[in-house]
């Protein structure tokens, strides 16, 4: 029975502390047996040598607590869903969540799930707080209404708009706890070619023939379609360039009142040889200037 308790305590140590080293052991072993003596000392020593070694502590801590230490050590940006999986919840969030939070993750009447706000709240957690937090309060009006396969999409996407990368195997909600968390990174803007949906800032001039253009422009930058602008204090900022653009359907928006203002535009690009021109979904004066 001594015998028994002594490899008892001896493997519950290795368990806790994960590390025994050899020196303690054997200096431990020796009090034992000069405290008992005799041939307790000696049963001790029998027991102990043949059914619990210091291979045996080695094996325990090596192989038993190691995976445990690699599962805690994943994180968001170890691929932890599929592009497929959030492809899915991109279309769910669109319907279901961008009300609130908008296209780009960027806040409306919710928080914003992007960013410093995101690393405020999530980071350094497991990924089950985020997806416990989705799940339960989203959509506004029907909190909880979606199933956990949709709400696993949902969480895909967020990661994927915060900049962590896909992998091989979709999320899974037995997954969550042992995946950390980290702070997002900013998506590089996709690259400009024709028919890119770009924004702008530049001065607002009068063409030939009743066409208007922005000239002195600002190098096109690509947005996703859903995004709002920025404020009209980052546009303002924004400095100007050397670029030209002929703004298809300026008429719709009483450019005769915006006429060598600094203005932000957004819209489809369409590159023509010798000319760039644009459509337009947003067009707001930034500044009343253009220096």
């Amino acid at each position: 029975m001594h015998c028994r308790f002594v490899a008892s305590s001896i493997v519950m140590l290795a368990v806790l502390a994960g590390l025994i080293m050899d020196r303690t052991v054997l200096a431990a072993r020796a009090r034992n047996q000069s405290h008992h003596g005799g041939h307790g000392g000696q049963e001790e020593k029998s027991c102990c040598s043949s059914g619990l070694n210091l291979r045996v502590l080695r094996v325990l801590s090596g192989r038993s607590l190691a995976p445990a230490v690699q599962e805690n050590s994943r994180t968001v940006a170890d691929g932890v869903y599929t592009d497929a999986q959030a492809m899915r919840g991109a279309a769910v969030y669109d319907g279901e969540c961008s009300g609130c939070h908008r296209g780009d993750l960027g806040g409306a009447t919710g928080p914003p799930l992007r960013e410093q706000r995101f690393a405020r709240d999530f980071a350094g957690k497991d990924l089950k707080t985020l997806f416990t937090k989705i799940a339960t309060t989203m959509p506004r009006n029907a909190p909880a209404s979606l199933g956990d396969n949709v709400y696993l999409d949902i969480v895909a996407h967020v990661l994927k708009e915060n900049g962590f990368p896909a992998g091989p195997q979709e999320l899974a909600a037995d997954a969550l706890e042992g995946i950390r968390v980290l702070p997002g990174k900013p998506k590089p803007p996709p690259p400009v070619g024709d028919f890119s949906y770009v924004e702008v800032v530049g001065c607002l001039t009068a063409g030939p023939q009743r066409t208007w253009m922005l000239t002195r422009a600002s190098e096109p930058v690509a947005v996703p379609a859903a995004s709002t602008r920025p404020s009209t204090e980052a546009a303002a900022a924004t400095p100007l360039g050397a670029q030209t653009f002929h703004l298809l359907d300026a008429m719709a928006y009483a450019p005769d009142g915006h006429r060598g203002h600094k203005m932000y535009v957004r819209g489809l690009l369409i590159k023509l040889p010798g000319e760039q021109r644009m459509t337009i979904s947003y067009f707001e004066m930034v500044a009343p200037t253009c220096p």
